[in-house]
């Protein structure tokens, strides 16, 4: 049950709050068909950037135990 207390606390950090509602936005545009470029372009680098530092603390981690 603490692991989902601290996976909740994660969530609601603000680089994912911000994640979230940009692709909430993008959900919505994309429904209405009215998503400019720059927009795209913007989305695009947040999305990469944040599953990306995700992607480097698994990665970060797996070496960390591996090492131990």
């Amino acid at each position: 049950m603490n692991h989902i207390y601290k996976r909740l606390s994660r969530l609601l950090s603000v680089k994912s709050l911000v994640t979230l509602m940009l692709s909430v936005v993008f959900c919505v545009l994309a429904l209405t068909g009215r998503i400019a470029q720059d927009f795209m372009t913007v989305y695009a680098v947040i999305i990469a950037f944040y599953f990306g530092t995700q992607s480097q603390k698994v990665q970060d981690m797996m070496e960390g135990t591996e090492e131990k």
